[in-house]
């Protein structure tokens, strides 16, 4: 090998070796609506916009839980889908019904 060539690779090596590596999204996390409700999701678990800590069906871009009774809409099933880093669309009932949008909160806001 010549100089120009482990010159051209030491290079490369200092550039990868800067790289961060990239984290993918999920939607875990603390999540705000306009209308100043919020939810948190922590894998199975979430704190409902009601304040229930309670269970639902978690994959790592959607969420879906039954409303606990003592809600607005209990028994009804509320799904959420992650969009992006920052958004989240939520539905309540079916897929015709209305969508929520939800953005992960600012930090200190959960």
């Amino acid at each position: 090998m010549n100089t120009r060539t482990l010159l051209a690779a030491a290079g490369c090596m200092l550039l990868l070796a800067q790289v961060a590596p990239a984290w993918a999204d999920a939607i875990d996390g603390d999540w705000c609506r306009a209308d100043g409700k919020r939810m948190s999701i922590r894998g199975p678990a979430i704190t409902t916009p009601g304040g229930h800590a309670i269970t639902g069906n978690y994959t790592r871009h959607f969420f879906s839980y039954v409303i606990p009774a003592g809600e607005a809409g209990a028994g009804n099933t509320v799904s959420i889908t992650l969009l992006g880093e920052y958004l989240a669309h939520a539905r309540e009932g079916d897929t015709t019904a209305p969508v929520q949008e939800w953005r992960r909160c600012q930090p200190g806001v959960s």
